[in-house]
């Protein structure tokens, strides 16, 4: 029997983030339902190619082959899809050797409302709609981007990166930033740098990244040659005086990251390009780009940065 979901973490993944269903998304906008599933029936043999999470998923699944004996993470697919020509889906999920047996089909509809259900800390689609939905609903939802799918085998370290304001954090700050000038969002958080931030719509995922960092450096305490399976980063345009509060934030969490850039507005593809995550999460679309075009952007559509483009 599977290990009880609410004891696990949990990522939920949309078929459109984990394959790329582009043919067959054009087959349903341009000819209908009917097209669409007697394509899928069609290729039902034909496994789908990896899509933009692909790569992170994979990774991430193989923390479980790292602590076999708790397996910790699982991952979750929630789909659009009915169950009829979602048999696809799941038989390229069984060519690839991706460890997924949960799942939900639904035939149409937004699977936002089911992301507590499955007690996922992170819902992932290319769906722009359903993950809007999600955060205002105050569940953990991210956009995946169109990018070119880079999944190198030998590469077996997992990349995660996260913008700090609107993603990991609250969007109090940005506000103060936005409405004002740099000098009075420094004067502000150099004056609160005492004080954390209230969690973001990611806080949960990364304070659960760090927990599996702890299951390591337990794993390294005991066997000093055990190779780290995952490394995090903060990549935020934050600089001095305003990083000491980012600092307090996590301090007062119990959590911390690999690396942690603070880029004084910096573009950020420049550190991007060197750390090569294998996904990138921020709530700015004008972050969420790449000149080689091969980093997985994920836009978390939350707070201020969205309201007058959503």
């Amino acid at each position: 029997m599977p290990y009880p979901i609410d004891r696990k973490f949990v990522i939920a993944v949309a078929s459109s983030a984990l394959f790329d269903l582009r043919a067959s998304d054009r087959v349903f906008r341009e000819e209908g339902p009917k097209a669409y599933r007697e394509h899928q029936e069609a290729h039902l043999d034909e496994p789908l190619d990896k899509g933009v999470a692909f790569p992170f998923v994979r990774r991430f699944l193989d923390i479980n082959e790292r602590f076999s004996e708790e397996r910790p993470v699982e991952v979750v697919l929630l789909s659009r899809n009915s169950a009829i020509t979602g048999k696809r889906v799941f038989r390229s999920i069984v060519h690839h050797g991706l460890d997924i047996s949960r799942a939900a089909f639904l035939e149409g509809k937004s699977p936002y409302s089911y992301i507590p259900a499955f007690n996922a800390s992170l819902f992932l689609s290319a769906n722009e709609a359903d993950v809007s939905q999600a955060i205002d609903y105050g569940y953990p939802a991210g956009t995946v981007l169109p990018t070119d799918v880079v999944d190198d085998i030998a590469d077996s370290e997992l990349r995660v990166a996260f913008d700090f304001d609107g993603v990991i954090a609250d969007d109090a700050s940005e506000r103060v930033y936005k409405e004002g000038e740099l000098d009075d969002f420094h004067e502000h958080e150099s004056s609160r740098s005492h004080i954390p931030h209230s969690p973001g719509p990611l806080a949960d995922l990364f304070q659960k990244l760090a927990f599996m960092q702890n299951l390591e450096d337990r794993a390294v305490q005991k066997d000093p040659g055990y190779q780290r399976i995952l490394r995090t980063a903060i990549v935020t345009a934050r600089n001095a005086p305003s990083h000491e509060r980012v600092v307090t934030t996590l301090e007062h969490w119990g959590v911390s990251a690999n690396e942690v850039f603070f880029l004084g507005g910096m573009q950020k593809d420049r550190i991007l390009k060197v750390l090569k995550p294998h996904i990138f999460f921020d709530d700015q679309r004008t972050h969420l780009e790449s000149e080689g075009g091969s980093i997985p952007m994920v836009h978390i559509p939350f707070g201020l940065a969205n309201e007058s483009v959503e």
